[in-house]
């Protein structure tokens, strides 16, 4: 299965970094590539309920997740429930480097679902969800940095 992980230092501390990674309902208001995340509910344990409507190279991928938060590690790992892939499962971890600085990581494993046609998918879906995952590191980054 294809994997796809980004990282970025952002120059912010630890707690905003994370604040912004887990509210999720808010990346449709600044990240162009996110059309909609709606946290559809949470359970006793504190597993949300989320779906998305993603676009990736000019189609719009929808699905919808299942998020668990780890507030003491600071990770946040998501697994498609149903939705456009056969499998898309990941985290979002923030990390304190030390000096003020955050590094976030978004880490992701996909399966498309047409084994014939792998080989020549796979590769081209996973340079369209590293620039993706990029371009929303990038708009947290520019979103818990900005000065008012």
């Amino acid at each position: 299965m294809p994997h796809v992980e980004v990282q970025l230092p952002i120059e912010a501390p630890v707690a905003d970094a994370w604040r912004a990674v887990t509210r999720l309902e808010d990346y449709a208001a600044y990240m162009e590539n996110v059309e909609s995340v709606t946290v559809l509910g949470e359970d006793a344990d504190g597993v949300r309920t989320s779906a998305w409507s993603v676009l990736l190279k000019g189609s719009v991928l929808e699905w919808v997740e299942e998020d668990e938060l780890d507030e003491e590690a600071r990770v946040m790992s998501f697994s498609q429930t149903s939705g456009d892939l056969d499998e898309f499962t990941g985290y979002w971890r923030v990390d304190d480097t030390g000096d003020g600085t955050s590094l976030v990581t978004f880490s992701v494993t996909f399966e498309i679902g047409i084994p014939l046609l792998a080989d020549m998918l796979n590769p081209v879906a996973s340079k369209a969800l590293r620039e993706n995952s990029e371009h929303m590191l990038r708009a947290i980054e520019r979103r818990i940095t900005a000065t008012p």
